[in-house]
């Protein structure tokens, strides 16, 4: 039934069913004592509902997963615009099967006007850009394309001005990085029950599946984190260093959002960066790629070859797309290899040219650059990947199934 809480197939027979406080209230999902690693959940008795099915939220969508997610970056304008239809056609002509749709984007805003019921309303941050939101799901549903919504939560220049104690504040105003942008704090989960609201709503929607972009602290954080004004929430007085107590926050963040989403159905997803990978962490940004990989159900590394300086021994790897990604999924398969429950690895690829590096350090990407990514994939036993290319603009003629 459209828009209702349905039986999902059977999970046993058991004394009491724990399911999350109230799952026709999201509103009350959030429970305010929540510590680190401590999620607030109370029995029900079992005479309320059956004892061997889960209740989950029907968006009344139906999509079904791939055979291997192959997909491409959708901005919240191209997804409510008439660039929409083509992309549409793309899918249609290819072996292209998915869109990872802005549904929160990189300034804070929603890409869709909330429903005035919706508690997202009162902090005046949609944007009409999916005017529709409803009529572009029953589009991907009846063609079977496969949809994914990004939510990007910690660089947040919108809700950090209306919130500059939700934020990081120098001097008297909210903190901005080089590129005008703020974030908002990885420690406070008021933070996190915004970014997990949104991500409900999107799965309410008929998304299948929410990927979480920067899921992190701002870039050079180590350098500012003693001179900027911020909370710790519960991390205040928690026994880790600096650097652990980040990695715990983010951690911990992804936890709890993959743990909330459950009665709806969606599988999560976090983008982070490539390089994460190749160290034992991440230190100022707090992004441990195991630790995160653990808590989720699909890992994307972003490993644009332009977004390498001489890793692996290569000196240009802008020039060597093939190679670059053979050399990065050796390092991530010995690590998604350590764990126990592994997720699904889809990286980012490349599909823009990175005319910025420089003449002699960048090349033109097109059919062949993206190809040579895609096999140096397969080979390495990785199926999945996604395309990025911020104008939403994808390579004519590539083979995706190489």
């Amino acid at each position: 039934m459209k828009n209702t809480l349905r039986l999902l197939a059977s999970i046993g027979m058991a004394t009491t069913i724990i399911v999350p406080t109230s799952v026709s209230a999201e509103g009350n999902l959030f429970s305010k004592s929540f510590s680190p690693k401590e999620y607030s959940f109370q029995a029900i008795d079992e005479s309320l509902v059956s004892s061997s099915k889960l209740f989950i939220y029907d968006s009344g969508l139906q999509f079904e997963y791939p055979d291997a997610v192959r997909g491409v970056y959708v901005t919240g304008h191209s997804a409510g615009g008439s660039r929409f239809n083509d992309l549409v056609k793309l899918m249609d002509s290819t072996e292209l099967n998915a869109m990872v749709i802005d549904i929160k984007d990189d300034f804070g805003n929603l890409t869709y006007i909330p429903k005035e019921d919706s508690s997202l309303a009162k902090y005046d941050i949609g944007k009409p850009y999916i005017k529709d939101p409803q009529k572009m799901l029953k589009i991907m549903e009846e063609k079977q394309i496969y949809p994914i919504a990004r939510v990007v939560v910690f660089k947040d220049t919108e809700l950090a001005e209306r919130k500059p104690e939700w934020s990081f504040v120098d001097g008297n105003s909210v903190w901005k990085n080089g590129r005008g942008e703020s974030f908002v704090n990885p420690f406070l989960q008021e933070v996190w029950d915004h970014n997990v609201q949104i991500a409900i709503e999107a799965a309410k929607m008929g998304f299948k599946e929410i990927q979480f972009d920067y899921v992190r602290f701002p870039e050079g954080f180590e350098k500012r984190d003693s001179t900027l004004k911020y909370s710790m929430g519960d991390y205040e007085t928690s026994e880790l260093d600096s650097v652990q107590r980040r990695v715990q926050a983010v951690t911990d963040f992804v936890a709890y959002a993959k743990e909330k989403l459950k009665p709806y159905g969606a599988q999560v997803s976090v983008d982070i960066f490539g390089y994460s990978a190749t160290l034992p962490e991440a230190p100022g940004i707090g992004q441990n790629f195991s630790k995160i990989s653990a808590n989720v159900d699909v890992i994307s590394s972003m490993i644009y070859p332009s977004h390498w300086t001489s890793y692996f021994g290569i000196a240009k790897p802008d020039l060597e797309p093939y190679r670059l990604v053979q050399e990065y999924a050796k390092v991530e398969n010995a690590k998604l290899g350590e764990l126990e429950n592994p997720p699904v690895s889809r990286p980012w690829l490349q599909d823009f040219t990175a005319s910025y590096l420089g003449s002699g350090n960048y090349q033109k990407y097109g059919k062949n650059e993206v190809e040579a990514q895609i096999r140096a994939l397969n080979e390495a036993g990785i199926k999945e990947f996604l395309l990025w290319n911020a104008g939403n603009k994808y390579s004519p003629g590539v083979d995706y199934t190489p």
